[in-house]
């Protein structure tokens, strides 16, 4: 039949799917909604050997990075499609939560892996307003409901409770880390403390599986005739010119502070 009609294949596909940038609450980066329909056609057209996620991300939202993890993982489970995650410059703090939905991952010699921790970080005005004779105004019902305020001086009490917030989403994180790498990480306490490995280094901690890149390893695993095909969020006309400039601007300067946190 093939020789027949030869635009029918039988070669082995690989659906790869790229995941670039922060994961945001705000519709810019990656995100569960942005990504839904995106990670469904990857799982589904033209009946995939293996879908592959390309990952260059420094983190971001702890909540989409569950929700996306967790899509990944049902549809890997009810496609019945192992998935490989290929890290390139970058795939820390909700990065690596993206990366550990893979059933194996990779990287780069020189990637940098890890940062299994959680970050909080603001600014603190009360003296700038008060230099310039701005009085700030806050009436509330809840004594809690104005807490952490950039404007007013810092309270003990509060950044207590805020450290329980980051303490117990922590605790989340590294239960996920665990419950899909237990079996490879090394034991090592400093894995979980927001540090960070290069290439072979994290793979010695059992944070990745091995070194390479997605279509050598792809072809290693499924053959020399191996396809592939990508998948991305599909924008409209209005989206990529109306309103291209101003959003890729902002987010532009987003990815930037948190790529930048790695040296990159």
């Amino acid at each position: 039949m093939k020789n027949i009609l030869p635009f029918l294949t039988s070669d082995p596909l690989v659906n790869v799917v790229r995941l670039q940038g922060t994961i945001t609450t705000t519709g810019r980066g990656l995100d569960d909604p942005g990504l839904a329909s995106v990670l469904q056609r990857a799982f589904t057209r033209g009946k995939p050997k293996a879908v592959a996620l390309q990952i260059n991300c420094p983190g971001g939202s702890p909540v989409q990075s569950s929700l996306i993890a967790a899509r990944i993982r049902r549809l890997s489970q009810e496609k019945n499609i192992p998935v490989y995650a290929f890290v390139e410059d970058v795939a820390a703090s909700g990065g690596y939560w993206l990366a550990c939905a893979a059933d194996e991952i990779y990287a780069d010699q020189g990637s940098i892996v890890g940062s299994i921790g959680v970050i909080s970080a603001g600014f603190g005005l009360h003296d700038l307003i008060d230099r310039y004779g701005v009085e700030r105004r806050v009436h509330t019902a809840g004594t809690s409901k104005s807490m952490l305020d950039p404007f007013r001086p810092e309270k003990d009490e509060d950044v207590t409770r805020l450290k329980g917030w980051l303490d117990d989403l922590h605790a989340i994180f590294i239960s996920y880390v665990k419950s899909r790498r237990e079996a490879h990480l090394e034991d090592d306490p400093a894995i979980y403390t927001g540090e960070v490995w290069i290439g072979q280094k994290a793979v010695d901690k059992g944070l990745v599986d091995g070194l390479g890149h997605l279509i050598p390893v792809m072809k290693g695993q499924f053959g020399e005739k191996t396809r592939f095909r990508r998948f991305g969020p599909k924008k409209s006309l209005f989206q990529r010119l109306g309103t291209r400039i101003v959003g890729e601007a902002i987010g532009s300067v987003e990815d930037r502070a948190a790529f930048a946190r790695f040296g990159l």
